[in-house]
Parts: C-alpha cells; sequence; structure tokens
C-alpha cells in the first residue's frame, strides 16, 4: 500500500490558493475540471515534495472545490485519505474478512470507498490499470456514505 493523497473541499479556489501556495509554499503539480461532474481538483505537493508529486502523484494534497456551492459544516469539507493497493479486490476482501464495512464497493475494479472506526473516509485506488470487472463486486450495492 502507498499513501497518495489527502482531500479537502474548499470553497474559494483563489483563496485557498493564496493560502497554500501563497502562504505556506506549496506547489500546484496537477489540476483536473470536470464539466460533467463540476468540479476542479488541484493538487499540491509541500515544497520538499513537489519532485514525487510530479512524478509518481504522491504524497499530495487533493484541493476540491465544488462549482455548486454548499456550505461545509461538521467536518465535511474533509475529503479521505487515499491509498494505492496492489489488488483492490484482495484489499477489499481481507477488509471485509476482518469485519470493516466497505461502502462504495469497487465495481469498476479500480476505487474504493471504507471508512476508518472514528469515520475517517478512505479512498482504495487499485495500482495501474483498472482491474476487470468481477463479482461479488459489480453488483454489489454502496453502504452508508464515504
Amino acid at each position: 500500500m502507498r499513501y497518495l493523497h489527502t482531500m479537502v473541499r474548499v470553497s474559494d479556489i483563489d483563496q485557498s490558493l493564496d493560502f497554500y501556495v501563497g502562504k505556506l509554499g506549496m506547489k500546484e503539480v496537477r489540476r483536473t475540471e470536470s464539466e460533467q461532474g463540476r468540479f476542479t481538483l488541484i493538487f499540491l505537493a509541500a515544497d520538499e515534495d513537489e519532485a514525487a508529486g510530479r512524478e509518481v502523484k504522491a504524497p499530495l494534497l487533493e484541493l476540491t472545490y465544488n462549482w455548486d456551492p454548499e456550505t461545509y459544516e461538521g467536518g465535511r469539507n474533509f475529503g479521505h485519505l487515499a491509498f494505492e493497493v496492489d489488488d483492490i479486490y484482495a484489499t477489499c476482501q481481507s477488509l471485509m474478512d476482518n469485519g470493516v464495512t466497505i461502502n462504495r464497493p469497487p465495481r469498476d475494479g479500480r476505487m474504493a470507498f471504507v471508512r476508518s472506526p472514528d469515520g475517517i473516509s478512505f479512498e482504495l485506488l487499485q495500482k495501474g490499470d483498472a482491474l476487470p470487472q468481477a463479482e461479488p463486486w459489480a453488483s454489489m450495492l454502496n453502504t452508508g456514505s464515504w
């Protein structure tokens, strides 16, 4: 398993970049805009992690800006921690076998979400290409929120 990023939601891109880049000195290493999903993702690296952030895409801070206004309360602005795993299905099966609820199953062979006992959301991403869709994952429904 390899640590990838931590995601936080932001309500103002310019104000956030002024803080994270302008004041903290982080470096923007990647930006993605999704017209369909109506969001912008901005990945930042600490100054000393900039090369790793560009080359292996970790460790990073992901700023998520949702285009539709939303008030973030109760910690909703904190999103998730992300880890890359060698086999998404084996990882999820092991977690289930150990009593962990798979909140968002890896139906696509690429991404799953689970929560820690304290409710922290963890995104698990398949290393490399997505695995072929397989049961029971392909037809498993979401449980709770992530």
